[in-house]
């Protein structure tokens, strides 16, 4: 640490005191990193993906009757609120809204049905566009040896539309991760409260802002990598 203080207090613009919060602050953003904005981020990631899966099935699924076609219609709806709707108006109604309905709960899983809900609106078009890419042959092919519909489409369908899908819904999970930030506003301890408590008592708001962005851009990066070999992981299966 004491190297580290040295090396900090040398760069042009640094002093003692700014590299002992730099050091002192790291600690707190990365734990809070590790627990809550990681783990936030795959948390709403699964639910949305859930989420989009389901309304992917509806949207593409052909409309034979009235149930299906009220179905389709209020999925339409609901991309279209969540799309035309910035994603910190929807944590505020969700957040403040369901205690007003009797529904109380922590602000983490709180955030994690706001996060959800917007993911599986952006994801469903995502996955929908996936589906309705792999050419009508592939629906013949499967019904032509006795598939039904339900079987063309989760033996067939869905696994070529998952990898087609793979860059857009991987870097749906990167915005996520980025996107967490806005849970300090409902009271998550995630690496932007941390931030803004360390930045409050310092008054060091561009070095501690800077130092979070840094953190948020490592994670960010570590990610992309991933993504990167997941790609060409499942490129050479298509």
């Amino acid at each position: 640490m004491t190297l580290l203080n040295d090396f900090l207090s040398h760069l042009p613009f640094m002093s003692t005191q700014r590299a002992d919060l730099i050091i002192s602050s790291f600690l707190p953003m990365l734990y809070a990193t590790i627990m809550n904005t990681i783990p936030l981020a795959i948390l709403s990631f699964i639910g949305g993906l859930l989420i989009a899966v389901g309304v992917a099935v509806v949207r593409t699924m052909p409309a034979r009757n009235s149930v299906l076609r009220l179905i389709n219609g209020l999925c339409k709806i609901y991309i279209s609120l969540i799309r035309g709707t910035p994603l910190l108006v929807q944590i505020f109604i969700i957040f403040y809204g369901l205690p007003e309905v009797g529904v109380v709960l922590d602000p983490f899983p709180t955030a994690i049905i706001a996060f959800s809900i917007n993911i599986g609106a952006y994801a469903s078009e995502t996955l929908r566009a996936g589906i309705l890419s792999i050419p009508k042959g592939q629906w013949e092919a499967s019904f032509s040896i006795g598939m039904s519909y339900r079987q063309a489409f989760l033996r067939t369908i869905m696994p070529q539309a998952l990898r087609v899908s793979l860059p857009p819904l991987t870097n749906t999970f990167i915005s996520t991760v980025k996107d967490t930030s806005l849970a300090s506003l409902v009271l998550v301890s995630e690496l932007f409260q941390v931030a803004q408590k360390v930045a409050a008592s310092s008054y060091e708001f561009i070095l501690v802002y800077s130092e979070a962005a840094f953190i948020y851009w490592v994670v960010c990066f570590i990610l992309s990598i991933v993504q990167q070999r997941l790609e060409v992981r499942f490129s050479r299966h298509l």
